[in-house]
């Protein structure tokens, strides 16, 4: 008798907990909440929980986007204010030094800062429908630690990065008024995910106190589904569907479950009976998806909405739980990822939490979208998550876009942050990978998950070996890797490494791009066959580009680019400014030419896995990287259009072996055409053709190659391109453009004529290496000298000690503690006479590779501002002193140009220094050569040693 009368007032509350038609279920918090900040813990004990709080800010937002915090000051704890001055060592910046210390906001400056316990207070009142249901508080993202009271209730702590905070207030919240008292804290506790983990960082989303995104309250039946996982199995056609159902009816109830699927294609409901017991219970219900299910890929991305319908034995009414998924497979065998078994290539981007107007995470679809439609402009599929988990639209957006996502759980072990040494963070890595999966796991576009990157630790290893064991055992969904950047180990799913790149750190002018001259031939076959797994290349490029000023605009928001404005004042200091937009645009040409040399070499080869680039956007943190074509708001700056990125970055490119890029006449122009297809399907019965043309555009030879059916994968071989060279008596560029169908591709070379006629005036240039009397004496009496400084005989206070490469600086130079190249390549007038032999834009290309590699670039910063260089060089922002190649000037009498490029040593194997000796000397002899500016012999003379 007594367990019948339980079974019946359990009936009765079941019925009242039920929702109806039209009843408010949900309550927006969103909204106008009282605030005060803690900067010295009082709350707790001072129990600021029957305090009255007198100040107020709008949540979803952080303190900063609400004008609260502290006014940056050498005071502030912002750890981009006090930079050790080590990483500034040019007297230029005396006047913003403190003693032993450096004032220098070198990243993003954020208008307040506040690290600490903030409290927000916001009264509710519950519906008495809501009387006897489930209630939760939902918070899409705080950071970071949250904790909350009900009245003068602790209800409990939850400090997750990168999942929503969600807390059980049923039976705690009754119909009537209630007070939320949240406190958020920001700073690192036993918890250390790492300094500079872009969860946390203050380089780029900042160490912000607050909560974004959906806030708001929730009620459902006591009966309620809690979670869905869904499992696709493509190859038997079908989903395993994974329900946690919660029964606080604390007596066992039976059940249906019904299953309905929505989208292309439509299979049929599926039903199912259960006995529910006590408390948290796990179904398991397979769904067959019908005889073609629409598979998701980044050419299809085919969504399905899974609605599941909970109705329980003698209640009136139902729960629903909605999740959207995607029939998909992503895994790796052999050497290759595979997208339902078709080989793909990943071409990626990081995405660092780099968010100028607001300081932290987009929570809305349209922003991931815009940034995904961006990425895809850019013939990029992949973008990684640096050390951070993003919020659910940025799922959503990659799962309606076809972007494959590899997140990470919030952490970079890094400097005192270990991993695998029995600290709280080893047990968070698992937490917060269960709370992610959980939460994010169903998306199709969720397909590689990291602890997170390059990790540190004695014994990390071991750590990251079980991780990875435990997360391929539970889940199949997606691949799994030990770290982004390292370890290898055999259980890896795919290996993140970043030796197959250009160039790295510590690598100096060593790196193929600086230290061989310019091909095309190159891959990394060799690194590639010492392992099993696929590889996926960690970080590459990093290659820079001038700052544009005119992005110090765009920062209208919580972060101001207090970095742009310092470097924009020295340049002035130098009296350059006007050349900012030059030096930007010539500069970003060199980079444009760095990362096509760095994607193409990646795509030739064969068994590869992929790339992650580091990054299509700036980074605006770590002493400010300035890696991206794209700003750090994913604007184009205005020196290469996606359109013509997309041509060497895609899912189909056309790619050529050179094994040079400068010729002679006297020998022929030699291609290997092949082309990397990571397309949909196999291109079918398609004849590949090939031109050669010249500067202005026209023809100089073409042809096709055999018609043919190119596979998925890459190296597949078109065909070779020869043609003699001749015929060419004068300096040429020449463009060879090979097409596939609709995708095409290019490559810059040069030829130059073998055999030059004599410059009439010839001889009566003096060519020199330095300044000697006697050659002094002839300046003095009206003679015309070439002074052709060798590599190495520049003075140090004239430029001896600036590292100069062919390439664009890597990362920059106050994070790598001085990493060569210190430049930013090029900046001429193509038209200059003394340039009129030798073919050039205004910028670097690859027939200057010669030039940079044999030079020192003059620092003309003590010699009379009007001296126009005829090359520049383009100086690290830092410093911006005004550099050359080239420059000249009137001596006494006589005239002089000055040559930074060593046009004499080992000339008969540089065709490129050849004929530009001979281009500078045709202009010395000529009438055109007459310098503006004077110079005495003392001021020449001091340029060498």
């Amino acid at each position: 008798m007594k367990f019948i009368n339980i079974i019946l007032s359990s009936l009765i509350i079941l019925s009242v907990a039920c929702q109806k038609p039209g009843t408010q279920n949900k309550i927006d918090l969103s909204g106008t909440w009282q605030f005060a900040a803690d900067p010295s813990d009082k709350g707790i004990p001072e129990n600021w929980l029957d305090k009255t709080f007198t100040d107020s800010l709008k949540l979803p937002g952080s303190m900063t986007s609400n004008g609260k915090g502290d006014a940056i000051t050498l005071s502030t704890p912002w750890t981009g204010q006090i930079v050790d001055s080590s990483f500034y060592k040019n007297p230029e910046y005396a006047k913003y030094r403190e003693p032993g210390q450096l004032k220098i906001p070198f990243w993003l400056q954020p208008l307040t800062y506040y690290k600490g316990a903030a409290w927000y207070l916001k009264e509710v009142t519950i519906p008495k429908e809501w009387s006897r249901q489930s209630i939760e508080l939902f918070l899409e993202r705080c950071h970071w630690e949250s904790r909350l009271w009900v009245d003068d209730s602790l209800i409990g702590m939850q400090n997750s990065l990168g999942t929503p905070h969600r807390y059980d207030l049923t039976g705690i919240l009754t119909p009537g008024k209630h007070l939320l008292i949240l406190c958020v804290d920001n700073r690192v506790k036993d918890i250390d995910p790492g300094l500079n983990s872009h969860s946390i960082s203050d380089h780029t989303q900042t160490n912000w106190n607050g909560v974004v995104g959906k806030l708001f309250l929730i009620a459902r039946p006591l009966i309620n589904i809690k979670n869905i996982q869904v499992y696709p199995d493509i190859e038997h056609k079908k989903f395993t569907a994974r329900i946690r159902v919660n029964n606080s009816a604390k007596i066992p109830m039976i059940a249906t479950l019904k299953l309905s699927v929505s989208g292309p294609g439509t299979p049929e409901n599926q039903s199912h009976h259960f006995t529910l017991s006590a408390g948290e219970n796990i179904l398991t219900m397979e769904y067959p998806m019908g005889q073609s299910p629409k598979l998701w890929s980044e050419f299809h991305p085919e969504i399905y909405q899974l609605t599941a319908t909970l109705k329980c034995k003698h209640q009136e009414t139902t729960d629903t739980y909605q999740t959207t998924f995607g029939m998909r497979e992503f895994k790796a065998v052999g050497k290759q990822l595979l997208i339902n078994g078709k080989p793909t290539f990943m071409r990626g981007t990081l995405e660092c939490a780099i968010f100028p107007k607001t300081g932290y995470p987009a929570t809305g679809i349209p922003e991931w979208l815009r940034i995904f439609d961006v990425c895809r402009a850019h013939g990029l599929n992949h973008m990684r998550f640096h050390s951070w988990c993003p919020p659910e639209a940025a799922f959503e957006a990659a799962d309606q876009t076809g972007f494959y996502l590899s997140v990470e759980c919030s952490s970079w072990a890094n400097g005192s942050t270990t991993i695998g040494d029995g600290k709280p963070i080893d047990q968070y890595l698992y937490d917060e990978s269960q709370r992610m999966v959980e939460s994010y796991g169903n998306h199709p576009s969720f397909c590689m998950m990291v602890y997170g990157n390059e990790p540190a630790g004695q014994n990390q290893i071991s750590f990251l070996t079980n991780f990875v064991k435990f997360w391929k055992s539970k889940d199949n969904r997606r691949i799994y890797t030990t770290g982004s950047g390292w370890p290898i180990i055999p259980e890896n799913d795919y290996l993140s490494s970043p030796a197959p790149r250009i160039q790295g750190w510590g690598e100096e002018l060593k790196s193929i791009i600086n230290s061989q001259p310019p091909r095309t031939d190159y891959d990394w076959s060799a690194f590639n066959s010492k392992y099993l797994q696929p590889i996926v290349s960690h970080e590459i490029g990093q290659w820079c580009v001038y700052p544009d000023f005119k992005e110090i605009a765009q920062y209208d928001g919580v972060l101001h680019a207090r970095n742009f404005e310092i470097f924009q004042e020295t340049l002035k200091e130098h009296g350059m400014a006007q050349l900012a937009d030059s030096f930007l645009l010539a500069s970003g040409k060199l980079q444009a030419l760095c990362y096509k040399a760095e994607i193409e070499a990646a795509l030739r080869t064969c068994g590869f896995g992929g790339f992650q680039l580091l990054d299509l956007h700036d980074f605006p943190g770590q002493g400010t990287a300035l890696v991206g074509v794209l700003n750090a708001f994913w604007g184009e700056k205005g020196y290469i259009t996606p359109a013509e990125y997309k041509r060497f970055c895609n899912s189909t490119v056309p790619l050529a072996r050179l094994k040079k890029c400068v010729f002679t006449g006297n020998e022929p122009f030699e291609a290997a055409i092949e082309v990397a297809h990571f397309g949909d399907v196999p291109i079918l019965n398609c004849t590949p053709e090939w031109k050669i043309s010249d500067k202005a555009g026209k023809t100089v030879q073409k042809g096709r190659f055999v018609k043919t059916t190119i596979p998925l994968g890459n190296g597949f071989k078109l065909g070779n391109v020869s043609l003699p060279l001749s015929s060419f008596e004068s300096p040429q560029k020449l463009t060879l453009e090979v097409t596939v169908n609709q995708f095409s591709n290019s490559w810059d070379f040069w030829v130059y004529p073998a055999k030059k006629e004599k410059i009439a005036g010839e001889d009566n240039i003096q060519i020199v290496n330095h300044l000697d009397s006697k050659t002094a004496q002839l300046l003095e009496n009206g003679g015309s000298v070439l002074l052709n400084l060798k590599k190495g005989t520049l003075a140090g206070a004239m430029g001896g000690d600036i590292k100069i490469g062919f390439s664009s600086i890597f990362w920059n130079t106050a994070w790598t503690h001085g990493q060569g190249p210190h430049t930013l390549g090029i900046l001429c007038n193509p038209t200059h006479p003394a340039l009129a032999g030798f073919p050039t834009e205004f910028y670097s290309n690859w027939q200057w590779w010669d030039a940079m590699c044999h030079s020192g670039a003059i620092n003309l910063s003590t010699f009379p501002s009007g001296i126009t260089p005829i090359v520049r060089v383009i100086d690290d922002w830092f410093t911006n002193r005004p550099l050359a190649l080239l420059f000249e000037a009137k001596v006494g009498k006589g005239k002089i140009l000055v040559s930074g490029i060593d046009l004499n040593t080992d000339l008969g194997n540089r065709p490129e220094a050849q004929q530009l000796i001979y281009s500078l000397k045709k202009y010395i002899a000529g009438s055109q050569f007459n310098p503006a500016i004077t110079l005495n012999i003392a001021q020449i003379q001091k340029l060498t040693k």
